[in-house]
């Protein structure tokens, strides 16, 4: 019975120990207490009313859902702003009677990091990804929901692996 206690003992010792060494989203140890994402402007030339929040709130939500840092609205540890610089429609593949049978939607999001806390982690760089979607359908309503969700999840995680992850 003592060597069964003693074991469960070690184990959560172990297990408490490592938790501030890494956690499961890869970013190790952070000095940083809090962070502020600043709104992101749409400049891009075709312009979509709303992703520039959506995409600012897309953001502040996966590093508030994947650290423990806490968001404020000036004076943050980490800040992230930028714009976004380029929202595309093009037609991608063509049928035999020479008609587009898919589109792809392009975001291009350009990111300024800053890190007060370890400054040579700053950067400014340009992440972007597309959608595919029927030409059949218009890029609104539950089509261009879908097409945002599946974009702004992947250049946020790009974001966040670029800044805090360092993968």
């Amino acid at each position: 019975m003592k060597k069964t206690q003693l074991i469960s003992l070690l184990f959560i010792l172990f297990s408490f120990s490592s938790c501030s060494v890494y956690n499961f989203t890869g970013t190790g140890k952070i000095d940083a207490k809090t962070y502020q994402v600043n709104f992101f402007p749409n400049n891009a030339d075709l312009v979509e009313p709303g992703i520039d929040r959506r995409f600012t709130l897309a953001l502040q939500d996966l590093i508030m859902n994947q650290t423990n840092l806490n968001l404020v609205k000036n004076g943050g540890d980490l800040t992230y702003e930028g714009e976004i610089v380029d929202y595309r429609i093009s037609p991608m593949t063509a049928t035999a009677d020479q008609q587009a049978s898919q589109n792809r939607l392009k975001i291009r999001v350009n990111v300024r990091f800053f890190n007060k806390k370890k400054e040579k982690d700053n950067f400014e760089k340009t992440f972007e990804f597309f959608y595919d979607y029927p030409a059949t359908q218009q890029l609104t309503g539950s089509t261009l929901d879908n097409a945002l969700k599946d974009i702004f999840e992947r250049i946020t995680q790009d974001i966040f692996n670029e800044s805090l992850a360092k993968w």
